[in-house]
């Protein structure tokens, strides 16, 4: 057993420097479950933002990557990722989001995740990640998009 869990440890998958850089200026709690994610994985994912200022956020508003001028990336409190060699197909993203809805569950911190907008709770969803963005009816998806919910953490 020991062996097997050596063997485990030593195949977790692990934020790079730029994952790790992309962290810095992100709410702990956050930081925290996208780690936990990381090593429950069975998909590799990095951080592709996390940290945002109010003209980066402008940026892509124009660009129409983005529906808000408040978003959640600019106090903090939202990361992008995408998963490893990196891929925008949806079905890549599945178990990297199911990974993130069990850290979720595991950490005790809540989530909401672009891939459906309606469920402001990773926590309270009982199926998988493929599940959830199928059940979403909304016509704007953001996979790469987690966000701390803001009825716990609010903007300043």
């Amino acid at each position: 057993m020991r062996l097997m869990l050596e063997y485990l440890e030593d195949n977790m998958y692990k934020f790079g420097l730029r994952s790790k850089q992309r962290l810095s200026g992100v709410n702990q709690d956050m930081v925290n479950v996208m780690s936990h994610a990381l090593s429950i994985s069975t998909r590799d994912f990095t951080i592709i933002e996390g940290l945002r200022s109010i003209g980066r956020q402008k940026e892509l508003v124009k660009e129409g990557k983005s529906k808000t001028l408040k978003s959640r990336h600019i106090h903090g409190f939202a990361i992008d990722l995408v998963p490893y060699p990196v891929s925008w197909e949806f079905p890549d993203f599945f178990p990297v989001g199911d990974a993130v809805i069990q850290a979720c569950k595991d950490l005790d911190i809540p989530l909401r995740w672009g891939g459906n907008w309606r469920v402001r709770d990773l926590r309270e969803w009982e199926g998988s990640a493929e599940e959830l963005v199928n059940a979403y009816d909304g016509s704007f998806y953001d996979l790469p998009h987690f966000e701390l919910n803001s009825d716990e953490y609010p903007d300043p």
